[in-house]
């Protein structure tokens, strides 16, 4: 369990854009004849959102909830030659060697809280996985989950960590609440908080951390002048998220609070 691997695939075939967010997503086919939401290095916020979305779904993963399988998508350089649309043949280009991508749901709906009711333990487990890895993105406008076979499935975590766009206090922006939880389109029903952080810290072993955050690629750290290796850069990571998981009843507090504002 603790040494977590991810497969690396081949992009074979661009299929189509995804234009939703600033990020221009695709769809595309690998060598193993799978479709891909496919997340590219070159795009807006680079490799510290496919970052994000890595440890976030890897973390997401350990702690029972449903993600897309992830792996790692290597794009060749001769990939975006026939591309005949400039803005996507320019972020092929940016983007060759690896990049993300997520197994795609075929089929799948977007997640409405009005249509589909979840129990009050689910949305705890995903408002708190939120608050832990201070996703912003999971909002009434941009709920980011895909009901697949009557089932919920958590997509998009590239805007979580947003504290490694700048590196600035970052051991202190650990022990930070989440003020943005107050626009989480779970957080009604997050009735079981208390239990879910009880279950959750047990479950996320500092070993889990270390083998999530041991999957970055050097080549997603490059350009970062703030630390003096790669593997410091990787230690911060795994210490941010150390940190904030002793540290869970600040986030859990103000999940708690924001609720009952709420309701």
């Amino acid at each position: 369990m603790n040494n977590i691997q991810l497969r690396t695939v081949n992009v074979t075939r661009y299929v189509t854009p995804l234009r939703e967010g600033g990020s221009m997503p695709a769809i595309a086919e690998a060598d193993d004849g799978f479709l891909y939401v496919l997340k590219f290095r070159g795009a807006g916020q680079g490799a510290r959102a496919l970052i994000a979305e890595l440890i976030g779904g890897e973390v997401a993963r350990i702690l029972g909830l449903k993600v897309p399988e992830l792996v790692f998508a290597d794009l060749d350089e001769a990939f975006g030659r026939t591309e005949p649309d400039e803005e996507i043949q320019d972020l092929l280009k940016a983007s060759v060697g690896l990049n993300l991508a997520l197994h795609y749901l075929s089929g799948a709906i977007t997640f409405d809280a009005t249509v589909t009711k979840i129990d009050s333990k689910l949305a705890s487990q995903i408002v708190w996985l939120d608050c832990f890895l201070t996703n912003m993105d999971r909002t009434c406008r941009n709920t980011n989950m895909l009901v697949w076979h009557k089932e919920l499935w958590l997509i998009d975590h590239g805007a979580s960590l947003y504290f490694h766009h700048s590196w600035q206090n970052w051991e202190e922006q650990a022990r930070r609440p989440f003020a943005l939880i107050k626009d989480h389109v779970l957080l009604p029903w997050a009735a079981d908080l208390e239990e879910v952080d009880r279950e959750f810290r047990s479950l996320l072993k500092p070993e889990h951390i270390q083998s999530i955050v041991s999957l970055i690629p050097d080549v997603w750290l490059e350009g970062e002048n703030v630390f003096a290796t790669k593997e410091e850069h990787r230690q911060a990571y795994t210490k941010f998220l150390e940190i904030r998981l002793a540290h869970s009843d600040i986030f859990l507090k103000e999940a708690q609070h924001a609720r009952e504002t709420l309701i």
